[in-house]
């Protein structure tokens, strides 16, 4: 079986490339329009889905294919529209624990796995100047919640309970166990 993740995020495909995985990269161009209401972990599972069965597959093929939210008292935080956005999320995040879901799709177009990780994420209290520098990098205005754990984001965080490489935007070990578990990759 070969292995395609339907992603265009470097970091899923470092976190893949880190776990040993050969694969093979097709960026999905799914739509990515959530349906009203939907809870996080629902969000995410059904982006995944959406991202995977847009994807062509050819026989011998198992796609993988991924959606990562961050979410404050059960809303979704996207990515920042722009430096005020980056900084009213950021300043909402400030002492603060949130949830960073990750949904996980996996299908040989017959068998299939769709399951979610979350992990809980503390920062600290943010100062302004903090706030200000971070958004001066550029690094927050392309991410989920508007910070980076993999990054400088990382000097935010009080403590994290769970998975970190599913807050960085792939649950490793258990994207793994269900590769071999249902695959046999």
């Amino acid at each position: 079986m070969k292995l395609i993740l339907a992603s265009g995020s470097p970091r899923r495909a470092e976190i893949l490339a880190q776990g040993g995985f050969a694969f093979e990269k097709r960026v999905s161009e799914a739509d990515e329009t959530l349906p009203d209401g939907i809870s996080p972990a629902a969000a995410v599972e059904y982006l995944a889905k959406q991202k995977g069965t847009a994807v062509p597959m050819r026989a011998g093929e198992v796609i993988l294919s991924a959606d990562t939210v961050v979410a404050l008292d059960g809303k979704i935080l996207g990515k920042p529209a722009d430096r005020a956005h980056a900084e009213r999320m950021l300043r909402m995040l400030s002492g603060r624990t949130h949830s960073v879901y990750t949904g996980v799709f996996l299908t040989d177009g017959t068998r299939q796995s769709l399951f979610h990780e979350k992990t809980d994420v503390t920062f600290f209290p943010l100062t302004d100047a903090e706030i200000r520098q971070y958004i001066d990098s550029g690094e927050p205005m392309d991410k989920a919640g508007a910070y980076g754990i993999q990054g400088r984001g990382a000097l935010f965080v009080e403590k994290i309970s769970g998975d970190y490489l599913n807050v960085v935007g792939l649950p490793l070990a258990k994207t793994a166990r269900q590769l071999k578990e249902v695959f046999g990759i």
